[in-house]
């Protein structure tokens, strides 16, 4: 299989520029299956419904979201009834849920959002959260294919939930930093990882923010509510090709698309 994950969509910039996007990724690389993160997607705080729709009629097969999840209140009337909106694993007792198992051309692929702990919101063990749910749908029994989306801020604990999943998960991939990573590789036993995968937004600001108030912040000390930049956004993302034998990755490819960060990449 060929699956694509694209990075936090921030705010109206990036989730256009990722709408506009999907289309034609999905096309070039024959993807099978699309996750977008988008819990940066209403204007830098969480995720509407309304923006949703969009993202799936785009041709995202899932959404991810992070410890912004339950910014935006409206989402959670929906969450109860969109499995393919997913909150974060280990953060139980809230609407939604953090794993789901989607059937996609006669295969399974299962979807989970994880936090991370190391300078984030209380919640609870990542690594605990995971291994109950990886035990409960082994890779090449129970899923086809699995995408772990971990939403941390430490480099460290992305790389360490790599190695937990290794040859448990095709794929495990970092969000939230916004910055994608040059650490594109497939651990020992097979599990494709990368620590960020990078945003979708403008590049030319603080991690897709309007530079202004982020400079204020470290300058002075003093803060207010920082706004996205509007400018030309980047798609940020990778995409993992499976065996369908055993769902373990044979290829990973970082995807970046457009505005300041854009590659050209090979197609197929």
């Amino acid at each position: 299989m060929r699956l694509l994950f694209l990075g936090d969509l921030l705010g109206r910039a990036g989730r256009t520029a990722a709408i506009e996007a999907l289309p034609v990724l999905r096309a070039r690389y024959s993807v099978d299956f699309a996750v977008v993160n988008g819990e940066n997607a209403a204007s830098g705080y969480g995720l509407t419904a309304k923006i949703a729709g969009a993202v799936f009629d785009a041709g995202a097969d899932a959404i991810t979201l992070g410890n912004h999840a339950f910014d935006q209140r409206e989402i959670l009337k929906v969450l109860d009834d969109e499995p393919r909106i997913l909150r974060p694993l280990n953060w139980p007792r809230t609407p939604g849920k953090g794993a789901h198992l989607f059937e996609v051309a006669g295969k399974r692929v299962l979807v989970t959002n994880v936090l991370g702990r190391i300078f984030m919101n209380p919640v609870d063990d990542p690594f605990s959260a995971l291994d109950a749910l990886l035990r409960e749908y082994p890779l090449g029994q129970r899923a086809d294919a699995i995408i772990v989306d971990f939403h941390a801020e430490a480099t460290s604990e992305k790389m360490a939930i790599g190695h937990w999943c290794d040859g448990r998960a095709s794929m495990v991939v970092g969000t939230h930093t916004h910055v994608p990573t040059a650490d594109t590789m497939i651990l020992n036993r097979g599990t494709a990882y990368q620590s960020d995968v990078g945003m979708c937004g403008d590049y030319d600001s603080v991690i897709g923010m309007d530079k202004t108030e982020p400079l204020k912040r470290f300058i002075t000390g003093l803060s207010a509510r920082a706004e996205p930049a509007f400018g030309e956004a980047t798609v940020c993302g990778c995409l993992v090709e499976t065996d369908d034998a055993t769902g373990l990755a044979k290829r990973i490819q970082p995807i970046r698309m457009g505005g300041r960060l854009a590659e050209v990449m090979p197609a197929d």
